[in-house]
């Protein structure tokens, strides 16, 4: 993958995950877990700190699997 992912915030990721109709399952400390049709992502929430790549990879990972599956 040679595209560059952008740098996102947790309250960024977040307003993503809500736009495409995931919603808040759970808390545990300072990550949340959102859920939408069975898949699960969790997100750390740390105050203005940017997530790390990995999860920001995962993050549109998740999305383009839920898109794949609703396309079908």
């Amino acid at each position: 993958m040679g595209d560059k992912l952008p740098r996102l915030t947790a309250k960024e990721a977040e307003k993503i995950l809500l736009e495409n109709g995931f919603f808040v399952d759970r808390q545990k400390g300072s990550h949340r877990i959102y859920v939408k049709n069975g898949c699960r992502m969790v997100l750390p929430h740390h105050s203005g700190e940017t997530l790390h790549p990995k999860i920001i990879k995962q993050l549109f990972d998740v999305i383009d699997e839920i898109i794949s599956v609703e396309i079908q």
